[in-house]
């Protein structure tokens, strides 16, 4: 390994009163979100409360130096390194009704709140000179939650997801050299959400889909939503699966914990666990050119995959499936860095999936871009390796 030496655990430092509200996490914002939605507020966390982090994000504010010295092994090389973002969040105003009235329940300051909508809002000015600044060459652009997941009527959801992607299209062909796109569906109807997949790729141009985990308490293992993994295999195009803001249902062991809700650790829990649904379930079986993206580095399911094979031969026999759960893991399964700038987890990834299926994202606007790429620079990997998690896979895998 390159350098194993372990990064300090550092208390960010307090802010001063005049900080901008762009530097607001994503964090926060679920929490207000979730809390708007009905569901336990986030770890209690409050406009004037920090975040805290296991480990510094080098570059960041909150970084320190290890050893006393820092590293400047990839000096050169982060000079002109490429970097592909691929989870980054956009917005289109009134697009999805039940989006608004969420919005106006968020209990954030009012301050924090616009800005995180202007950035979200904004396709062009603040995000393009937020690249500029940090080094992001591209994004790859995904409507932000709560999304057409929220919408209970398919035809409505239909036409949001259409609204949506065309808006979509428009920013991407006005920019084709720094945007790209993961398309909406609207599952609600998976028919339709065929169709407005083919659409997407070959008439629109996009990479992909996302969708934000569960169909109205619906997984995507189910048999209706099997045509759309058909298409997804023939089309050549991954579905990043991503967390949704509204719960499919409330666990017990949350209670009164609502810190146990949303990133800290529902996520990881409820998306984790469709994603084995999906290889359980045979998803990848019956179609084994299909793939999933996972964000938060595989929402920690590449830690988990010693005890996955090594329990396997306990499984039902219904629910057996063709290879151990490790060999979907290392190939239907992508990892992103989205939300956790550390390099132990990082090296725990690359090493659990390989490095040529781990990607970079940033979340913008809920996360830093200057943390995030600071993270990415200062990583222990030789150009070669570090340039294919910088920009390479997603290259690769996305045919940008």
């Amino acid at each position: 390994m390159p350098d194993d030496r372990p990064f300090q655990a550092v208390t960010p430092p307090a802010e001063p009163p005049t900080k901008p509200p762009v530097e607001a996490t994503r964090r926060r914002f679920i929490a207000a979100t979730a809390a708007a939605s009905g569901a336990a507020v986030v770890g209690g966390l409050v406009a004037e409360q920090p975040a805290l982090a296991a480990e510094a994000a080098p570059g960041s504010r909150a970084s320190a130096k290890v050893g006393g010295s820092k590293d400047h092994r990839n000096a050169k090389k982060e000079k002109d390194m490429r970097i592909v973002a691929v989870e980054e969040a956009f917005s289109v105003p009134g697009a999805v009704r039940q989006e608004e009235a969420i919005r106006q329940r968020m209990a954030v300051p009012e301050a924090i709140k616009q800005e995180w909508f202007r950035r979200l809002d904004d396709l062009t000015e603040l995000r393009l000179a937020d690249m500029d600044a940090n080094g992001v060459d591209v994004q790859v652009l995904s409507y932000s939650t709560p999304g057409v997941e929220v919408i209970e009527d398919p035809a409505e959801a239909v036409a949001a997801a259409r609204h949506i992607n065309d808006c979509l299209a428009k920013a991407v062909a006005a920019h084709p050299k720094r945007f790209a796109g993961f398309a909406t569906l609207p599952m609600q109807d998976p028919e339709a959400a065929v169709v407005e997949l083919r659409r997407a790729v070959q008439e629109l141009g996009f990479k992909g889909v996302l969708y934000n985990d569960h169909v109205r308490g619906h997984y995507l293992d189910e048999p209706q939503f099997r045509p759309v993994w058909a298409e997804l295999e023939r089309l050549g195009v991954t579905l990043y699966l991503h967390p949704a803001v509204v719960p499919a249902d409330n666990w017990r062991v949350f209670d009164g914990y609502p810190v146990l809700v949303g990133p800290s650790w529902g996520w990881t829990a409820t998306v984790g666990a469709h994603a084995l649904r999906l290889i359980y379930g045979g998803v990848f079986d019956q179609f084994p050119g299909a793939s999933v993206m996972l964000g938060h580095m595989g929402e920690l399911l590449p830690f988990q995959m010693a005890r996955l094979d090594s329990r396997y031969d306990q499984v039902p026999a219904e629910h057996r499936v063709q290879h151990l759960p490790s060999y979907y893991l290392r190939n239907n399964v992508y990892v992103t860095t989205s939300g956790v700038m550390s390099h132990a987890a990082l090296l725990g990834a690359v090493h659990a999936v390989g490095v040529d299926r781990v990607l970079f994202s940033i979340d913008y606007p809920f996360e830093s871009s200057a943390e995030a790429v600071g993270f990415l620079r200062s990583a222990p990997y030789a150009p070669a390796d570090l340039a294919r998690i910088a920009h390479g896979n997603a290259e690769r895998v996305l045919v940008l």
